[in-house]
This record gives C-alpha cells, structure tokens and sequence, in this order.
C-alpha cells in the first residue's frame, strides 16, 4: 500500500491528495504536523519536507515527481496527456508555474519581508491565465489533468494568503476554480484545517 506523509496544510500535500483521490485507489494518508514534525520524515526525506510518497522500498519527495509517478502507476483517470508532444508542453507548463507562481508561496506563509511583493507576483501571473477560462473548460482543454491539480491548492488558499481576485475580471478563473472545487477528488483531499480556510 502506498504511504503519504502529508502537511494538513501543506499546498504541494495538498496536490499529492487530490491526485490519489481521484485515481480512487489503495492508499494511507498519514497526517503531518508542520510545526511538529515527526522524527522519521528526516529519515525517509533528507530534506524533512512534506510531502514523501513512500511504497515498499519506493520514497518520493517531490510533488510532480510524486504525481507523475502515480498517473503512470495507475493510468485511469489519466492526468498526463498522452500525446508525448502535449505532455512535454504540460511539463514545461507545470516548470513555469514553479517558478513563477509556487515559488511565491513561501514567503507569503512564512510572513516574509517579501510577502507582498509574492502576493502581487502571484496575483499578476493569474491575470495572465484568466483568458484561457474564457474559451475552454480547464488548464489544457476540456479535459481535468495536472495543472489543474497543481493550481488548485492555491485558488484554494487565496483568501488565506490575503491574495485579493474580487472584481468581474477575474471571473472565469473564478468560475474555473469552483469547477475544481466541486470535483469529488478535490472534496474528499481537504482536511479539515484546508476545509477551515474557506468559509
């Protein structure tokens, strides 16, 4: 059986779970303190970070690692386009969301001098994203995949992070992020910490 060390807030977590929820497979999740973190995960992960895959003599600590890994492990539903050009170009999409967008959120979480500054990084990145929602359905079409998974902890997250999207231009991101949201993968994922952050 596969093993997820989880943050209970942990957004990169947050992604794994959404990722086994709607494989619907055989999976335990074991809940991780982040301000007391068990002796085991530095074991397991010399980085003492969340989240780590562990399956028999199997440890991942990446969340794209981790997901990537899971989608071929368990093809259906495929979150990968299999189209090896289209998923090249998700990958390189998924990359610049790190860079981008993910990086911002570390700061903001721990109160930085820079928090701020990656409040607007962030918000000035969605913007650029909001046309896509106008013509299609999700991130890469009509079809759920993996950059819908990555981007929904923060949509998620947004209020929390004090990371303002009020006003009629951002709607179809909006709307797009309560289509995720209403999604039973995405659902049974939140803990309630996560489910506390959103009223």
């Amino acid at each position: 059986m596969m093993n997820l060390y989880s943050g209970t807030i942990c957004p990169f977590s947050h992604r794994c779970r959404i990722v086994l929820y709607e494989k619907g497979m055989d999976f335990q999740v074991i809940d991780v303190d982040m301000f007391n973190k068990p002796e085991d995960l530095a074991v397991i992960n010399p980085h003492n970070r969340v989240p780590v895959l562990v399956e028999r003599d199997l440890v991942l600590f990446e969340p794209n690692i981790i997901n990537e890994y899971i989608d071929e492990r368990f093809p259906h539903p495929q979150l990968m386009p299999a189209d090896p050009i289209m998923r090249a170009r998700a990958r390189q999409l998924l990359l610049g969301m790190e860079r981008e967008i993910f990086s911002c959120i570390e700061p903001i979480e721990k109160n930085l001098k820079t928090a701020d500054r990656a409040r607007q990084e962030i918000r000035d990145r969605l913007t650029e994203i909001v046309p896509i929602f106008s013509k299609q359905k999700f991130m890469l079409g009509e079809e759920f995949s993996m950059l819908d998974v990555a981007i929904a902890p923060l949509l998620w997250r947004l209020d929390y992070y004090e990371i303002d999207l009020s006003g009629r231009s951002f709607a179809p991101l909006m709307k797009y992020a309560e289509r995720i949201f209403s999604r039973q993968g995405f659902i049974d994922a939140l803990t309630p910490s996560e489910k506390a952050m959103r009223r």
